[in-house]
């Protein structure tokens, strides 16, 4: 995993292109001080807040199941401390693998931690069950900046965790001149062919074809989902492979010039990890397409059949403390919205994972359809074609 805060500065550029630029001893001192991090008593007075004691929680276990590289290994540790409890954290890649492994019967999970659009269907089906946020009072630090970018601002069911917006990380230099890097339709340049990896995401990456061709990320009309499909086909001439994680480390290694990803993963691999080795990456870069992009708020919700909801109550409260969001953000390299948290933040920092205003009226929220199982049948049958399509040659 790549600790974000690492680097001493950052370069912020047009359509939200990001690179680093470290020092050594800047990253080296980074990792000590976040080493030396006791999150423990954080964590106490938060389970205390929420509820229970280190005599009611001693010898728990709490279950998570999120996206991988999701949670500071800082906060673990002192809830692990704080209450005699070991934590468990399983990971997914997509929403639709999440999904697929709960319908499934996948089960034992305390916290689950899915993409805003997904939750609807989730409490359809009564997988989840409605907040209490009497048990969350750090709760109450909740960023209204971010009000907008959540579907469901009354929380019945979700704590929002953080989020996270889908574009570029790609090689600088493998960009030619005249090829513009903001933009969706850069996939179509033959330059890249075989160096490509997008999304393997039905909403990311029908999405994405949808707003290259002007139309909403959450279109329901058919023939501008057969149109996206086609667009993506058009893609694929250049795509080596759909995929959600490799992306990560093969632009750092040069198998792939162009990487769909998301902005989290991408700052990570671009700030480095001086406890792994891996140096800053100025040579990568990050870009938001000018034709828009998804924002997409990761939340945490309770399982209905939650065995230790006491244990996900106290754990979600934690990760609303101001201390505890700083230590979190800039480990995932994305704002947890907790007004207090986002103030202790480095101020350049701050500015590089909060999105301007200017930048952020460019996205768009991806929405769920739970109750149009019509217009998901439009999406699957656009994605089955999409798949059924030869790989570049």
């Amino acid at each position: 995993m790549v600790p974000c805060l690492e680097t001493g500065n950052y370069e912020m550029m047009n359509m939200w292109k990001v690179s680093a630029v470290a020092a050594a001893a800047v990253a080296v001192a980074g990792c000590t001080q976040s080493e030396s991090v006791d999150l423990s008593p954080y964590a106490l007075a938060a389970a205390e807040s929420s509820g229970i004691t280190p005599e009611s929680a001693k010898g728990g276990e709490l279950h998570i199941y999120t996206w991988s590289d999701y949670i500071a290994p800082e906060l673990i540790v002192g809830f692990e401390k704080a209450l005699g409890v070991k934590v468990v954290v399983d990971t997914f890649d997509s929403n639709e693998a999440m999904y697929a492994k709960l319908k499934a019967g996948g089960n034992g999970y305390d916290i689950l931690m899915p993409t805003s659009y997904q939750i609807a269907t989730m409490a359809k089906e009564k997988m989840i069950v409605e907040i209490d946020h009497s048990r969350i009072p750090n709760f109450k630090d909740f960023d209204k900046h971010f009000a907008n970018q959540i579907i469901d601002p009354s929380f019945k069911y979700n704590v929002p965790y953080s989020v996270t917006y889908a574009g570029f990380i790609y090689s600088k230099s493998k960009i030619p001149d005249g090829a513009d890097i903001n933009s969706w339709h850069i996939l179509e340049n033959p330059a890249f062919k075989g160096r490509v990896t997008l999304l393997d995401d039905i909403r990311e990456t029908l999405g994405a074809a949808l707003m290259s061709l002007g139309y909403s990320i959450n279109s329901d009309d058919p023939g501008q989902l057969s149109e996206a499909a086609d667009q993506i086909i058009k893609w694929r001439a250049n795509v080596r492979k759909f995929d959600a994680e490799s992306y990560k480390t093969e632009v750092a290694a040069g198998s792939t010039w162009i990487g769909h990803g998301y902005s989290t993963d991408s700052v990570q691999v671009i700030v480095g990890d001086a406890d792994e080795g891996m140096e800053p990456r100025d040579d990568i870069g990050f870009a938001l397409p000018k034709e828009g992009f998804s924002i997409a708020f990761d939340e945490m919700v309770l399982a209905a059949d939650a065995r230790r909801p006491d244990l996900a109550y106290a754990f979600m409260n934690y990760v609303y403390d101001p201390e505890v969001a700083k230590i979190n953000m800039e480990y995932i390299c994305g704002p947890v919205p907790t007004k207090k948290g986002i103030e202790l933040l480095d101020e350049d920092y701050r500015a590089l994972i909060v999105l301007d205003a200017d930048t952020l009226a460019r996205g768009q929220i991806l929405r769920g359809f739970d109750d149009r199982p019509d217009v998901m049948e439009l999406y699957n049958k656009a994605w089955d074609r999409v798949k059924a399509t030869e790989v570049y040659k």
